[in-house]
Formats: C-alpha cells, structure tokens, sequence
C-alpha cells in the first residue's frame, strides 16, 4: 500500500493512505543504518510504501519513493548530522515579524541560502500587521525592496484584521507549502484562520525574553483544500546550514550569480581578493549591505 507522511514523532509515522485513510507505523531499522548521516530518514511529505500484518492495527513503512526535493538543516541536537525538515515541497513560506519576536534579516537570508540550495521557491509573508508602527511599515518597504526584485514574494498579513488574508490563501492553492519561522510569529494562528477546524495550538509571547513559546512539537502535514497542503513546523531559533562548500555560497544569493563569472579568481570568495565584481557591486550600491553581511556571516560559520 502507498501513502504519504503527515506526521513523525521520531518513532512513529502517521501516514494517509490513498484512499484517505490515516495508520500508525513504524520503520524497520535499515533505515536507520542507510540513513545514518540524517537524524530522520523518513520525514513529513515522503510517499511511502507499507505492510500491514493481518489483525494489527499499525503497519511498517517498508519503502520510501524517490523524493521529489526536499529541505534540511543542522540537527539542533547533532551538529555533525542533518534534520530533515520535510520532503516534496512545491514551496517555503517564511513567517516573519519585526517585533515580538524580532525576525532578523540575517535569519531571512539564511533560510534563503537553504532554499536556493534545494531549489525550492520561497515566499516571505510579514506577519502581525495589525499592531505595525510608523518604524514597521518603513522596515517591511525596506524588505520589501530587498527581496522582491531578487523574485522573493512578500507580502504583509494580519490573522488578527484578516489583512491580505485572502491573498495568502490563494498563495497557497493547489500546492503543498511548508510554513516555517520562529516560535511565536503566529504560524499555527495564520493557519487556524485559513481552516478553524485544525485548532492548532498557540501561545502568548514570553515578556521576560520577547520570544514566542514552542506550541508545535514536530512537524505536520495539514490538508486545507482540495490538493492543497500546509506542512506546519516547529519554531526555528536559527537555521545552521550544512552541505555547502565555501566557494559554492555565492551561488545560493541570487543576485551574485550573474557577476560570480567577472571576478579575476574563479574561486573567489568575494571578501578579501583584488578586482572582486561582487565587492564593487556592494560598493555601488547594487548589493543590499544585509545581504553582504548575511553573506560574510554564512562564510564565517562554515570556516
């Protein structure tokens, strides 16, 4: 039997069948060995193949399909391993908020590297707009002139007032689309708007630290319309990124790419080498500073 991933607990897998309906399995443990570089060899959005023994009510995954992409990160727990975070994503949707908590450029341009790395498009929707200040429409028209000309959506919502809601709706139509950012940007009250009847939980922002609390614990795909699918994640403090060689960074930033081949070194590394087209593009203005920056930080964390 075929069906597809919705939900891991590390253990247990809750799969939907192809004809709809939803069973709890688990994996043999070759997985595990053939995976070993990965803390999940099998993650929410895989298409699966399963056997179920006659009378039991749980089955084994006993295959996994070819995946069509997928999207990683640094295990928080393991800094040598890799999370899978899901798999066949028509789609990234970043969460932000400029307050509140504070979602950082650098943290934008990190997740941007990751999805550029996987060639999957990425939207980036401004959340909380209900409580904007003069400061936060000026920081999101700065964004906004950041990330739109380098063919990175944005768009500004709130769950609140229902501001732009119907546009993040039909964003999300006929696709399966993770939905990512810190704890607290409102990602499980967004999509309990969209759909009521998920009744994700949420939680209060931390006045101490003015951070949200993690409310989802793992990963999980949500059904909200016909072909169209949420796969909802947990609160991400930081996204370490793995896989990536020094030389290569420049490519995943997307506006590099089109003066990576005028620099005098092929192998240049776009910080300290003479006649750099990507320094004289950042001295003329044609390079956001934060992304340079955020640039310099990604070269600094794989060094």
């Amino acid at each position: 039997m075929k069906g597809r991933v919705l939900r891991s607990t590390g253990s247990w897998y809750n799969v939907q069948l192809e004809d709809g309906r939803l069973i709890e399995c688990r994996i043999k443990g070759k997985f595990r060995l053939e995976e070993n570089k990965v803390t999940n060899p099998i993650a929410v959005g895989d298409w699966v193949t399963i056997s179920q023994e006659e009378g039991l009510e749980t089955a084994v995954i006993s295959a996994i399909d070819k995946r069509q992409n997928y999207i990683v990160r640094k295990s928080p727990k393991n800094q040598y391993k890799r999370h899978i975070i899901a798999a066949n994503i028509d789609q990234a949707v970043l969460i932000v908020t400029f307050s509140k908590p504070r979602t950082s450029l650098g943290f934008i341009d990190r997740f941007l590297v990751i999805t550029e790395m996987y060639h999957i498009p990425a939207v980036i929707v401004f959340n909380k707009q209900d409580v904007y200040k003069k400061k936060d429409h000026e920081k999101f028209a700065e964004a906004v002139a950041i990330y739109e000309p380098l063919g990175y959506p944005c768009l500004q919502v709130s769950a609140i007032t229902g501001h732009n809601m119907e546009a993040f709706q039909e964003m999300m139509l006929g696709k399966t689309s993770l939905v990512s950012g810190h704890s607290g940007v409102g990602k499980s009250t967004l999509l309990n708007t969209m759909r009521p009847d998920l009744q994700l939980a949420t939680g209060k922002i931390s006045a101490k630290f003015n951070k949200g609390r993690h409310t989802t614990t793992f990963a999980e795909m949500h059904e909200l319309a016909k072909d169209t699918y949420i796969i909802d994640t947990p609160g991400i403090k930081e996204f370490g990124i793995m896989d990536l060689e020094l030389p290569e960074v420049g490519h995943y930033f997307s506006e590099f790419r089109a003066m990576l081949n005028d620099c005098q070194f092929n192998n240049c590394l776009h910080k300290d080498e003479p006649d750099c087209a990507i320094k004289y593009a950042f001295v003329e203005d044609q390079i956001a500073e934060s992304r340079y920056m955020s640039y310099l930080s990604v070269l600094e964390e794989i060094q």
